[in-house]
Order: C-alpha cells, then structure tokens, then sequence
C-alpha cells in the first residue's frame, strides 16, 4: 500500500512540474548572445564559450529553413523577430515545457534549447537540436 502513495506522490509532483513548466519563457539574448546554459546538465548552446559538456554545433542554414525545422519538427514558434526566435517543445505525457531559441549569426544559426524545469534532461535537449539539424539536411538533399 505504501508502493502505491509514493507512485501517486512521485505522479503528482511530475504533473506539478509540468504545470510549472508552462509558465515560464526562454531565457532571451544577453548583450546580443544566446545566454549560456548554467551549471545544470539541462541545456544545451552553439554559441562560442559555452562549456564543452553543453555544446553543439551552430545550424549551418538560413534562418527561415531553421524556423521551418523547428515547425516540422513539432516546435511552436512563439516569437520572431528578424534575427531571434524562440520556441516550445511540449513532452506528450507530464506536458513539460522546453524553450529553443535561435540567433542569426552571420552564415550560420547559433541554438540554444533548454528545459524549463528539474536538473537533467537525460539528453532530451541535445537530441532535438539534432533532430532539427537532420530535418534540414533533409530538406537540403
């Protein structure tokens, strides 16, 4: 019986998490700059100085068929300027929020894509950053 409080309990605190989740924003450029990931292995960037562990490589196409990836690739694009956007993943069960956000960057796109909420991601963010690069490799061949 007790087995069956801590599942209710540990359900309840992910439903709470995600609830939480979707109430926050991406964290924005900071001096013109994706901002950098933090200390929690939850994130990760392309822009240059980011710490090896949460890197990846910038999106080598325009800025429009990086948007176009994102939309293909289930994201919500809740923003857009000419050289910033930001955008949502929603995880299909806790309805957990992550942010993309995307900077034009001369020839390339620096990306930065996060989780809203806990301290890992157990390298959900890494893989959409790659599933968005193989959509445009995609598209490209």
């Amino acid at each position: 019986m007790i087995f069956l409080y801590i599942i209710v309990a540990l359900v309840a605190v992910f439903i709470l998490l995600g609830l939480l989740s979707q109430k926050g924003e991406a964290a924005g450029l900071m001096e013109g700059r994706l901002q950098e990931p933090g200390n929690k292995p939850n994130a990760v960037c392309s822009e240059v100085g980011t710490q090896p562990e949460r890197a990846v490589d910038p999106l080598q196409a325009s800025f429009s068929q990086v948007a176009d990836a994102i939309e293909a690739t289930g994201g919500t694009i809740t923003s857009r300027s000419d050289d910033y956007l930001t955008a949502t993943y929603m995880s299909r069960i806790f309805k957990f929020v992550d942010d993309v956000e995307v900077r034009r960057d001369a020839e390339v796109c620096q990306i930065r894509s996060s989780s809203r909420v806990g301290y890992s991601d157990r390298g959900v963010n890494r893989k959409r950053v790659e599933t968005i690069r193989a959509q445009l490799q995609s598209v490209s061949n």
